[in-house]
C-alpha cells in the first residue's frame, strides 16, 4: 500500500495539471468546431454511421495522417465538462479540510471564488469587445446581452442563453453555482444515509431524470447535437450530472481515508479507466445510453488522466508548475471562447495554414490573459468594494443620539414609571454597555441601560416612594 501512495503534494500537483489539461482541450475543441464550422458533431445514430461522419469531418483539417489522428479526439473535447463536474466535487470536500461545514461562510467562500473572477473577466471584456468589433466592423455584443452579463447573477436564466450569446462556455457558470448550493445539502445527506446510500439514489435520480429529459423533454447532449424543441437545456441542470458531482465527494472521502480509485496503481487505474470509458464513448451514439454515457465518460477520462498527470509529474518533477497552472485554469476557461472566436473570424477565417499557426499562439495567450485576470482580480473586488463602502456611507441614516443615564433620573422599566437611577456603571467590552442600578423605593436592580426608557424630570408619581427613598 504505501508504494502506491504518492506524497500529498504530488497527488494534488497531478490534479491541477488534469485541470489545466481540460481547459486546454476545451479551447481545441471549441476551435476546431469553430474553424471547420462544426463539421462534425456526435449524433444518436450508432458508431459506424458515426465514424463515418467524423472521417469525412477531418478532411477539413488538412490531410497529413498524423495530424488528422490528432484532431479526432479533439471531437469529444466537451467531455471534459464532466471531468470539471467529478473535480469539484471532490474538491469541495477537500475544501472543508475536515471540519465541520459553516453553512454561511461556505455559500459566501464558493459564490465569491466563482463570481468574482467571472465578473473581472465581464467587465474587462466587454469594453475590448466593443472596440475590436467597432474598429473591425465585426460583431459586438448588443445591450441586452451586456446588461444580463454584467449584471450576472442577480439577471440570467437556468440555461445561461442570456450569457450564450456573447460566450458560449458560460453556460457553464450557473451549473457550477447550483452545485455550490446543492452541497450542503448532499453532506449532510452523506454523513446521515452514509456513502453507498446517497451514491445509489443520486444515480437513480441522475438516470431517471436523464430518461425524462432525453425521451420527454426532447433535449439532447450538446448544443450542436440535433434540433428539438427543448434544445441541450434539459441536460444543463445539476440533477442531470448530480451521480457524477457525489462521485466525486465519495472519491475524497476515501482519499482522506487513505483508500479508494487515488491509490490505485497506474495498472488498475489504466484498465478501470480505460474499460469504463470505451464503454461510456460508445454509448454516446445511441439515445438510449445518453441515460449514463457521462457518468461512464467521466469516471474512465478522469482515470486515464490521473495516470497520465501522475507519470508525467514524478518524471518532470512539476509539481510547482502543474499548481500554477492550475490555479489559472478556470480564468482560462472564462476567457478562451473570446480569444479563438476572434482570431478565427477575423484573422484565420477559413485558411488552414493560418489555423495551424495561431493555435499556439491562442492556446498561450489566452493563458497570459488568464494570468493577467488572476492578478486584477483581487484589486477589483477591493476597488468594487470600497465603491460600494463609500456609497453606505453617504446614504447611512444617522444614527439617533444614544441616551446617557445619568444618576437621579427618572426612568421606565419593565411598564413600571417609578424607576429612579441610583448608580450607573460602564463596563468595557468589544461594544461597551452601561449597567444602572435603579430603585422603586421597594426593590432595587442591576440592568443594561437599553432596557430603560428615559422619562421627562417628574416628580414621583408615589408619595410612598419619596418617603421610602427619604427613609
Amino acid at each position: 500500500m504505501t508504494q502506491l501512495q504518492p506524497p500529498r503534494r504530488e497527488r494534488l500537483a497531478w490534479l491541477e495539471g488534469i485541470r489545466i489539461f481540460a481547459a486546454l482541450t476545451l479551447l481545441l475543441y471549441h476551435a476546431q468546431l469553430l474553424f471547420t464550422d462544426y463539421a462534425y458533431t456526435p449524433q444518436p445514430t450508432g458508431l459506424i454511421e458515426n465514424w463515418q461522419e467524423m472521417t469525412a469531418a477531418i478532411g477539413h483539417l488538412g490531410s497529413h495522417s498524423l495530424v488528422q489522428a490528432l484532431s479526432l479526439p479533439i471531437w469529444f473535447g466537451y467531455q471534459f465538462v464532466d471531468v470539471f463536474v467529478l473535480i469539484s466535487g471532490f474538491s469541495l470536500v477537500l475544501s472543508l479540510k475536515g471540519q465541520p461545514l459553516q453553512l454561511g461562510s461556505f455559500i459566501q467562500q464558493r459564490f465569491s471564488r466563482i463570481l468574482w473572477p467571472f465578473w473581472t473577466v465581464a467587465w474587462l471584456s466587454y469594453p475590448v469587445l466593443w472596440l475590436v468589433g467597432t474598429l473591425t466592423h465585426s460583431y459586438i455584443p448588443d445591450a441586452w446581452h451586456i446588461f444580463a452579463g454584467l449584471t450576472f447573477p442577480l439577471l440570467f436564466d437556468y440555461g445561461g442563453q442570456l450569457l450564450l450569446s456573447t460566450n458560449g462556455p458560460w453556460w457553464f457558470i450557473p451549473l457550477i453555482l447550483s452545485f455550490a448550493l446543492v452541497f450542503p445539502l448532499l453532506w449532510h445527506l452523506i454523513q446521515r444515509w452514509g456513502v453507498r446510500n446517497l451514491l445509489g439514489v443520486s444515480l437513480g435520480v441522475t438516470i431517471a431524470y436523464r430518461a425524462l429529459a432525453t425521451y420527454w423533454l426532447n433535449g439532447h447532449l450538446t448544443y450542436v447535437m440535433v434540433g428539438t424543441s427543448a434544445g441541450w437545456q434539459p441536460f444543463l441542470t445539476f440533477v442531470a450530472k448530480l451521480g457524477t458531482f457525489v462521485l466525486g465527494m465519495i472519491v475524497a472521502l476515501d482519499y482522506q481515508r487513505g483508500r479508494g480509485a487515488i491509490y490505485w496503481s497506474d495498472r488498475k487505474a489504466l484498465g478501470v479507466g480505460g474499460v469504463t470509458y470505451a464503454l461510456g464513448f460508445v454509448l454516446q451514439f445511441y439515445r438510449w445510453g445518453w441515460l449514463v454515457n457521462d457518468f461512464l465518460i467521466s469516471i474512465g477520462l478522469t482515470l486515464l488522466c490521473m495516470v497520465l498527470f501522475r507519470n508525467l509529474n514524478r518524471t518532470l518533477q512539476a509539481d510547482r508548475l502543474f499548481i500554477w497552472l492550475g490555479s489559472r485554469s478556470y480564468s482560462y476557461f472564462l476567457i478562451h471562447n473570446f480569444v479563438i472566436d476572434r482570431t478565427i473570424r477575423l484573422w484565420v477565417h477559413d485558411r488552414l495554414d493560418l489555423y495551424y499557426l495561431a493555435l499556439p499562439g491562442m492556446l498561450l495567450g489566452t493563458l497570459g490573459l488568464a494570468t493577467l485576470t488572476d492578478a486584477v482580480t483581487p484589486k477589483f473586488r477591493r476597488g468594487v468594494l470600497a465603491l460600494g463602502h463609500q456609497i453606505d456611507r453617504r446614504l447611512r441614516q444617522p444614527k439617533p443620539p444614544i441616551w446617557q443615564p445619568n444618576v437621579g433620573e427618572w426612568v421606565g422599566y419593565c411598564g413600571q414609571r417609578d424607576w429612579r437611577i441610583l448608580q450607573t456603571e460602564l463596563v468595557a467590552h468589544e461594544d461597551p454597555f452601561c449597567l444602572c442600578q435603579i430603585s422603586n423605593g421597594t426593590r432595587s436592580l442591576w440592568v443594561n441601560a437599553q432596557d430603560l426608557q428615559p422619562l421627562a424630570a417628574e416628580a414621583p408619581r408615589s408619595t410612598q416612594f419619596s418617603e421610602r427613598t427619604q427613609r
